[in-house]
């Protein structure tokens, strides 16, 4: 038996184009690419998440020499989120990244590791977050849930 799986997601030509929410956002997400600690990869990484009160955490992605022991910026900021506010939701989650690790034209996104985090952190809240994912030369997807990031989650 084939079956097939479909994803939804909007797609912008320029970051630009979004809400002012998202805007801002992005712009925020940029700004702690800044804080990257990327000395091996040289790919700077900052993630934005919009929390159900309109508050916004950051995280930037942490190399660390003896790898894996550094961090993605996703999970900075979601374990950051889940530590300080876990009975806040997220509303929003957004990643941006510049290096030369891949070409400027190509999408962002998360890894793996990111995904699965993401997806359980959708769960523990019981509604979804979107997802707005910024490539180098400013194209934007947007997906509405985690879920159409990783359709075959490891689920309870």
């Amino acid at each position: 038996m084939i079956k097939n799986i479909s994803i939804r997601y909007s797609e912008f030509a320029h970051w630009e184009e979004l809400g002012p929410d998202d805007i801002e956002l992005v712009k925020k997400a940029f700004e702690v690419s800044e804080n990257a600690y990327a000395p091996y990869s040289k790919f700077y990484v900052g993630t934005s998440l919009r929390m159900e009160d309109n508050s916004i955490i950051l995280g930037s992605n942490q190399e660390n020499i003896a790898y894996p022991s550094g961090l993605c910026a996703e999970r900075v900021a979601l374990f950051y989120a889940g530590s300080n506010y876990p009975n806040l939701k997220i509303k929003k989650i957004c990643v941006v990244a510049k290096g030369e690790i891949i070409p400027k034209e190509n999408w962002i996104s998360p890894c793996g590791s990111c995904r699965q985090v993401m997806i359980e952190s959708q769960n523990r809240q019981y509604q979804p977050i979107e997802i707005i994912l910024v490539s180098q030369n400013s194209r934007v997807l947007v997906f509405q849930s985690v879920s159409d990031l990783l359709p075959f989650a490891f689920n309870q």
